[in-house]
């Protein structure tokens, strides 16, 4: 089938003023041709045109590129996945010292390890920032025992970074450079403001299509969400991990199930090495999206058709605009429909939910689970570090089935998908927004 990029591009511009997004970048390779097109604009206070070559920041989906470069680093057997990261990083430390000991690299790749790992900390701008991270993470948490769960964790992928430039002996954003960039020919594909300015690059926007505050993330994030990438490139990445040889001798090896998701409804049913695993109309999807200040991205690939696509955004209703997209545009390349997103259910599903109220904790969130009227409220409060950086929410839940619940808070478009998980004989988790969450009371 011929591609109707004049079509998308309409398409894409039409989804994105009904999702209030300011601008937006897609990229697709489909039978062998990358296609692109752009919508909007890349700042609404400066009214600069999206162009194709603009970059964008990833977010998250840098964390796949991060995974990518510990097994290129495994291939060349500099290390392996099971090696503990005390072995590689004798400095490093948590606040369970049999956590300290036991952590591997596949913990940090598939988010198993339990550490409490929404450490957003500014440890600076020099070379040094990964390493000073490191050290900072004496005090971090188990939220469960090594193994025991997924949780999705950024401080791990930060730590993995640090692995990296440990095996390298560079900064982690030049072995970036070195192991992924430079052979696949990624021109436009940088982590440092100083490169990223060199190009034309969005602004992130909040509320109202306002810019956001902050362009950008600290450094020491970097591993974790720091990227800024054109479509195109995202895509080309993409592709080599569905063709051997490209950049891994096997690249399948980070599409295999290593997890099993708690909340199933939040982008996927398992995890791989760096890589969200589902199925959508009998077809194996790998992906990831990433968030960062105003600005999102996700990255699908469909490796038993060869069709990987990129969409990046810098506002507006992100989740509605990204699935109503790759809907059309999967439909209409290869009539495969995509599964509609959790929402209530037609007819009331009753429920006791007095056993899953109560308080919710880990660092940076306290979550409040109250009943009324046989329903459930569900509060988020921002602790700590994010304090200021997240807005509490709340939401009205909905039951699905007998530990399923959906809510929406009062800004979002999408129902939110909140999984309870009472082990009798142990710790009752709350899995919502990729996370488990312990009862603490």
């Amino acid at each position: 089938m011929k591609v109707d990029i004049e079509h998308w591009a309409s398409r894409l511009a039409a989804l994105a003023a009904d999702s209030e997004v300011p601008g937006a970048s897609l990229a697709f390779r489909y039978d062998g041709e990358v296609h692109e097109c752009v919508a909007g604009v890349l700042n609404t206070a400066t009214r600069a045109p999206v162009r194709a070559d603009s970059l964008f920041q990833i977010g998250s989906v840098t964390k796949v590129w991060t995974a990518t470069q510990i097994m290129l680093l495994a291939e060349w057997g500099r290390v392996a996945l099971d090696t503990p990261v005390a072995e590689v990083l004798p400095e490093f430390r948590v606040g369970d010292a049999q956590a300290t000991t036991a952590i591997t690299l596949r913990h940090l790749l598939t988010h198993t390890s339990g550490i409490d790992g929404d450490l957003f900390l500014d440890t600076g701008r020099g070379d040094g920032c990964l390493r000073r991270y490191v050290e900072a993470c004496t005090d971090l948490e188990q939220t469960f025992p090594v193994g025991d769960s997924h949780s999705y964790c950024n401080s791990g992928f930060i730590i993995a970074g640090r692995v990296i430039e440990r095996l390298t002996g560079k900064v982690w954003d030049q072995a970036l450079r070195d192991q992924i960039c430079e052979p696949l020919g990624l021109s436009r594909t940088w982590t440092l403001p100083e490169d990223v300015l060199r190009f034309g690059a969005a602004m992130g926007h909040g509320e109202a299509g306002t810019p956001s505050p902050a362009w950008g993330l600290p450094r020491s994030v970097g591993p974790a969400g720091l990227i800024c990438a054109t479509a195109a490139d995202v895509v080309a990445f993409g592709r080599a991990h569905l063709t051997p040889g490209a950049l891994l001798a096997d690249p399948a090896v980070m599409r295999e199930p290593q997890v099993d998701l708690s909340n199933p409804h939040a982008g996927g049913r398992q995890w791989g090495i760096g890589w969200s695993l589902d199925e959508w109309d009998g077809r194996q999807v790998i992906s990831h999206s990433g968030d960062t200040i105003g600005q999102h991205a996700v990255l699908w690939a469909l490796p038993e058709l060869g069709t990987v696509i990129a969409l990046l955004i810098n506002g507006g209703r992100s989740a509605e605009f990204q699935h109503r997209l790759v809907r059309e545009l999967l439909q209409e390349l290869h009539q495969l429909t995509v599964p509609a997103p959790i929402a209530p259910p037609d007819r009331p599903v009753e429920v006791d939910v007095e056993p899953f109220t109560g308080v919710y904790e880990r660092a940076g969130s306290r979550i409040h689970v109250t009943a009324h009227d046989g329903r459930l409220r569900l509060r988020t409060e921002p602790t700590g570090i994010l304090v200021g950086l997240a807005r509490p929410r709340v939401l009205e839940l909905t039951a699905v089935d007998a530990a399923t619940f959906v809510g929406r808070d009062e800004d979002d478009s999408m129902w939110d998908a909140v999984v309870f998980e009472n082990r009798p004989d142990g710790p009752s988790y709350l899995h919502y927004s990729g996370r488990a969450t312990p009862k603490v009371r």
